[in-house]
């Protein structure tokens, strides 16, 4: 009763009740800003993450000293791993890519159709035209950004130019031919959909000289983190000299970097909330100084120091945690509506605040953990408790007879 009646405060504690709702919206917004910005780089790192193994393998099997012409019985071998789900033999290869509308470079990958129906983040994301009698159609398919740029739509042609095409007297001659577009798609990865053009593996043999034989064999595993288990057997399964590397030894300085910046701003975001913890402190030490004779009486009637303690410390830790419960409410609503909330600060500001040619994704994500959460409010708690220690422990060790002598 004491230590919520102390919260209320009169005209004359004015000052004292400012700096306990100074410290209440500074443990709130600390809380908050640290719980939406650990989830936008989970977010962040989840569908980089989801983006680039669904169109990459979780291992890639590269040729060593012989060619890979025997993918046929090498993919069915792979695909009797335990812990594979599929295997892609694919050819891939560098060209300049013109349209209608414009030219750009672009990486041309070679697949059958039954291995691009396999990559979901590919053919779930087509935007039109169709995957069917891919192997048979002649045709390929482009990212959006990409047909954008090159000013195509489905059943437009694309001219596609290689340095490395038929060899003359006059030395190599440049491969240039046209194909129809038959389907565009979006990945969501602005990197892959202004990039990527997927082509009939037979044709993408004939157009890159490597018939009879594809450039790696991607494997997709059931938990991308037990790659390194897989290694082994999948070398196994090849049964010839080749070179393995799996996704995190591709991506290991993007992730890593990634990992460094996610620690570094939970360490930052922390000292918010320890600021408001310090207010907390020189509120409560101000509120001790002006319930001085209001101690001194309630000593003189039987109150034990433990009980003036108790009374400063809930009235402290009442700041710390309604701000904490109030903060992880207001962080809980921002996560649910990040994209929303930045596409209306965008039209309202004019400006592009997500770029996805800068930061890759095609939309804002926030993907809030839970034991990172509780993390974040064990701190925030922790802080708010260990704030009224001190100034408690003031009030406790308070002498009657001082703060009465002049009454």
């Amino acid at each position: 009763m004491m230590a919520f009646r102390y919260l209320r405060s009169r005209r004359r504690e004015a000052f004292i009740s400012i700096i306990s709702w100074l410290s209440f919206f500074g443990i709130m917004l600390g809380v908050a800003t640290l719980i939406i910005v650990m989830a936008v780089m989970n977010g962040f790192r989840t569908e980089l993450l989801d983006k680039i193994l669904g169109i990459n393998g979780h291992l890639v099997v590269q040729p060593q000293d012989t060619d890979l012409t025997d993918y046929n019985a090498i993919t069915k071998r792979v695909e009797g791993v335990d812990g594979v789900t599929f295997v892609v033999p694919f050819v891939e290869g560098q060209i300049l890519a013109s349209g209608a509308g414009g030219s750009s470079g672009a990486l041309v990958r070679g697949l059958t159709e039954e291995s691009l129906k396999k990559l979901k983040a590919v053919s779930s994301k087509v935007l039109q035209g169709t995957f069917s009698d891919f192997d048979a159609s002649e045709g390929v398919a482009l990212g959006s950004r990409l047909a954008r740029t090159l000013g195509v739509v489905v059943g437009d042609k694309v001219k596609l130019i290689s340095p490395n095409g038929a060899v003359t007297p006059m030395g190599v001659a440049p491969r240039i031919k046209a194909y129809p577009v038959k389907a565009v798609f979006e990945i969501g990865m602005s990197e892959y959909d202004s990039t990527f053009i997927f082509m009939p593996l037979e044709y993408a043999q004939a157009y890159f000289n490597q018939e009879g034989k594809v450039s790696a064999i991607e494997v997709y595993v059931e938990d991308p983190d037990e790659v390194g288990v897989l290694r082994a057997p999948v070398e196994e399964a090849v049964n010839q000299q080749v070179f393995i590397t799996d996704w995190r030894f591709r991506n290991v300085t993007f992730f890593s970097a990634l990992e460094v910046e996610r620690n570094l701003m939970f360490i930052i975001l922390t000292l918010i909330i320890l600021v408001a913890a310090l207010n907390i402190i020189s509120g409560l030490i101000m509120l001790v100084k002006d319930k001085g004779n209001d101690i001194a009486i309630l000593r003189t009637m039987g109150a034990t120091r433990a009980s003036i303690m108790r009374i400063f410390m809930i009235t402290g830790a009442a700041i710390g945690f309604i701000g904490t419960m109030a903060g992880f409410i207001l962080g809980l609503v921002v996560c649910l509506n990040i994209e929303s909330i930045r596409q209306f600060v965008s039209w309202m500001t004019s400006t592009e605040l997500f770029s996805p040619e800068l930061y890759f994704l095609s939309k804002l994500p926030a993907d809030m953990d839970m034991t990172e959460t509780v993390s974040v409010l064990l701190i925030a708690l922790v802080l708010s408790f260990l704030a009224t220690i001190y100034p408690a422990w003031r009030a406790a060790t308070l002498d009657p007879v001082e703060a009465l002598r002049y009454e």
